[in-house]
């Protein structure tokens, strides 16, 4: 196996578009080292995009944020004005593991993973997070929902890599929140997981609206009856039950030693119904 440290994106792009067999890109390598011991593994190439210049910095422009690919975790929630436009993203970037992983892990990386059991992943899908890629044939930008195909595979072709994450300035009383259900107190992965984006309208009504699931479905699920549910609302019990009822119709998990079909249908309603009320008063709504 080669490894290779690149000092420009080009450099990496070409490494990877002219390499035989299996390559890889590392940036935390939180997943890709845990892979590498396994006896299956097998690979020609992997690309450390670390040196990388831009890969792992936040930047902060008119139109949002753009989050290298390198950027670990917790790096996250020391960027102030990150914490108080996304806090529901920041969050579920910080729920990946334990504090040392944190430390290197990033949301790139979590979502090229492509686990269907990602926690960062639904919460950047419902803030309309998009994922910058570069490849051979320059570069393009897609929404992150998009970017996972099913488990453990994306919609990458060969020699593309993600340089950046891409999330929107909120506008005006937006607020978000991402809650997840695992069997420990942490250091698990999601049974189940629910992230709600919404915008309130002048007169406290909800104008806009985004509930995303995971670990119900091979990929994310966007759940468009419970955001429509959400609209021209206050958050009633009535809403928050149809937001309830919606996700537990959009869920579509699997039996495992982890959580029952029945079970996981259940918590996706609850913890949509949660999300969306964190979300609501963070958005300085009042029920």
């Amino acid at each position: 196996m080669r490894y290779e440290s690149p000092a420009t994106i080009e450099n990496a792009v070409d490494l990877l578009a002219n390499s035989d067999g299996h390559a890889f890109v590392l940036a935390g390598g939180t997943d890709l080292l845990v892979r590498m011991k396994g006896d299956d593994f097998n690979a020609s190439l992997v690309v450390d995009i670390k040196s990388v210049d831009g890969m792992g910095q936040i930047e902060e422009t008119a139109d949002g944020f753009v989050i290298g690919a390198a950027v670990p975790c917790a790096a996250l929630s020391e960027h102030a004005a990150l914490v108080a436009a996304w806090p529901g993203v920041v969050e579920a970037a910080n729920l990946i593991g334990s504090t040392q992983v944190q430390s290197r892990c990033t949301m790139s990386g979590n979502l090229c993973n492509a686990s269907p059991a990602a926690d960062s992943v639904p919460a950047m899908v419902a803030a309309n997070a998009q994922a910058r890629i570069i490849g051979p044939d320059g570069r393009r930008t897609i929404d992150v929902a998009d970017v996972p195909t099913a488990p453990g595979q994306t919609s990458l072709a060969k020699g593309e890599i993600i340089e950046a994450i891409l999330l929107p300035k909120p506008g005006a009383r937006t607020g978000d929140a991402y809650l997840r259900f695992i069997p420990r107190t942490e250091m698990d992965i999601a049974v189940v997981g629910a992230a709600v984006n919404l915008t309130l309208d002048t007169d406290g009504t909800v104008q806009t609206a985004r509930v995303v699931l995971g670990a119900v479905a091979p990929s994310v699920v966007v759940v468009d009856a419970a955001a429509d549910a959400l609209l021209g609302s206050k958050l009633s019990e009535d809403t928050l039950k149809s937001v309830e009822v919606a996700c537990v119709a959009a869920s579509n998990p699997i039996d495992d030693k982890r959580g029952t079909v029945e079970f996981r249908n259940q918590v996706a309603g609850v913890l949509g119904r949660r999300a969306a009320a964190i979300a609501f008063e963070r958005a300085g709504g009042q029920s």
